[in-house]
């Protein structure tokens, strides 16, 4: 277990960002959680500091909190590769999907269990009574003891899940529960995410959200876009007087560096040339294969200057999913099958994790120049990679699937397709939009305000108040 380094950030920064009544509410809050936590430390724990959204959101969140005057350090676990080989299959039975198809008994308990022991030694260190500790996703389930026996408070936060429970979701609860039932509060994205078993009265739901001025969603200027998609060797743009400047995490500059071989097929995006993009892990619930192939089986009826890219972390970057690189593999290997005129229009990238700020910066630029935002999961929890384009203007095509329907209204602030494995109609919806500016203009527009009213970071702290104020009466 080791910790993550947290700078402070003012919450006035977030607040001149909202309305004043949002505004007021937010400070109002952080001065109520003060006095609730005064000489208690709110920790968080989780699998890892880079390569997911729960690492950035918690990055921003723990940041404000700690700006605010609330005590807030981050923990992450040390496992071994089958541990994570453990919990990807816990998480990939959470979303109704047997994964690698291994199984989940009485060997898997114990190694999952000796892990975690391992880990709670170390806690123990760090906490003291009285301190609240948010144990994030399958990988920390093990801590709830721990945390109680230390006379903390236990939250246990999970971002995964399905609505529709069933024999294969059941059998990770049933991993699971053993190790949950003392948590004194339960937090998820949706109500349907929860078992049955969990009371109402420790039920909370708070969606994920972003925080505009991470170097992932902060503003860029087209300039400053090409400048960087050029450096990178991501994207042949005009020469131009960009900045490849960005802000660090810890408020300091850094630059974007010149790469080789971040495209592993297809060759650099062309001068003048659109594309339709995804980013996501290399997942197979985010479905990538089945973007290039949705792309590519249409690819008549794209107009002719339009690619595809599909867009993922290094995966040797990325410890805690052991499955990354056989999707990526997979990829490749259909790719490969495609004709010449197709493989030069789709592109698979692997950006680079030794510097998560550099990795950030880039999602953003190639966010904001992307024509369409694709998000074909077959489940999801929620989606940042959803709500980060939303939240740049761009029009999404996605899913409709879990999370994802909270963030998009159809027609409205994005386009949803009800059956994630309908391939032609992912393909002639993104077509609809790739040729008619007016109605991608009006998607984007109707999608940053749908993030602007839900999913900043002042409702996920202020989410986060009422949760720690409900501890201090337990």
């Amino acid at each position: 277990m080791k910790e993550v380094e947290i700078g402070p950030i003012p919450l006035d920064r977030l607040a001149a960002l909202l309305s004043p009544e949002r505004a007021e509410r937010l400070l109002t809050e952080a001065g109520a959680v003060q006095k609730v936590m005064d000489g208690r430390t709110l920790w968080c724990v989780n699998a890892t500091a880079t390569g997911g959204g729960v690492a950035e959101m918690l990055l921003a969140l723990l940041a404000y909190a700690h700006g605010a005057g609330i005590e807030s350090r981050w923990l992450v676990l040390d496992g071994d590769p089958e541990f994570f080989s453990i919990t990807k299959r816990i998480h990939n039975h959470l979303h109704g999907s047997l994964g690698d198809g291994g199984p989940l008994g009485p060997a898997q308990q114990a190694h999952f269990t000796e892990v975690l022991q391992r880990n709670a030694e170390l806690l123990r260190k760090y906490i003291k009574p009285g301190d609240a500790v948010l144990l994030h996703d399958p990988q920390t389930a093990g801590l709830v003891d721990t945390v109680l026996d230390a006379e903390a408070f236990a939250v246990w936060r999970c971002h995964v899940g399905r609505d529709e429970q069933d024999e294969v979701t059941d059998l990770a609860w049933d991993f699971l529960r053993p190790h949950l039932e003392r948590t004194q509060a339960f937090v998820f994205s949706r109500e349907g995410y929860a078992p049955s078993w969990v009371p109402q009265d420790r039920l909370m739901l708070i969606p994920p959200s972003l925080d505009p001025f991470t170097a992932k969603n902060a503003e860029l200027s087209p300039a400053d876009v090409d400048a960087a998609l050029l450096r990178a060797g991501l994207v042949e743009t005009p020469p131009d007087s960009g900045s490849l400047t960005f802000i660090r995490r810890d408020g300091s500059s850094g630059e974007v560096r010149p790469h080789q071989g971040l495209i592993q097929t297809g060759g650099k995006v062309p001068v003048g040339a659109r594309y339709v993009m995804q980013v996501s892990r290399w997942d197979r619930l985010k479905d990538m294969p089945g973007v290039l192939k949705a792309f590519t089986d249409a690819i008549d009826a794209m107009p002719p200057d339009v690619h595809v890219l599909l867009v993922g972390p290094d995966t040797d970057g990325v410890t805690d999913d052991p499955e990354g690189a056989e999707v990526l593999a997979e990829c490749m290997e259909l790719w490969r099958t495609l004709p010449d005129e197709v493989r030069r229009r789709s592109h698979l990238v692997c950006l680079p994790m030794d510097d998560t700020d550099e990795n950030a910066h880039l999602v953003n630029a190639l966010q904001r120049r992307a024509s369409v935002v694709v998000q074909k999961s077959i489940v999801e929890g929620f989606g940042l990679t959803v709500t980060e384009p939303m939240w740049k203007g761009r029009p999404v095509v996605a899913s409709a699937v879990g999370g994802i329907n909270d963030q998009i209204v159809h027609g409205e602030s994005g386009l949803l397709v009800q059956d994630p494995h309908d391939l032609s109609t992912f393909a002639g919806l993104i077509a609809d939009v790739l040729s008619d500016e007016e109605y991608a203009r009006t998607l984007g527009t109707g999608a940053r305000a749908r993030v602007r009213d839900l999913f900043l970071g002042d409702r996920h702290l202020v989410q986060w108040a009422e949760v720690l104020q409900r501890l201090k009466d337990l």
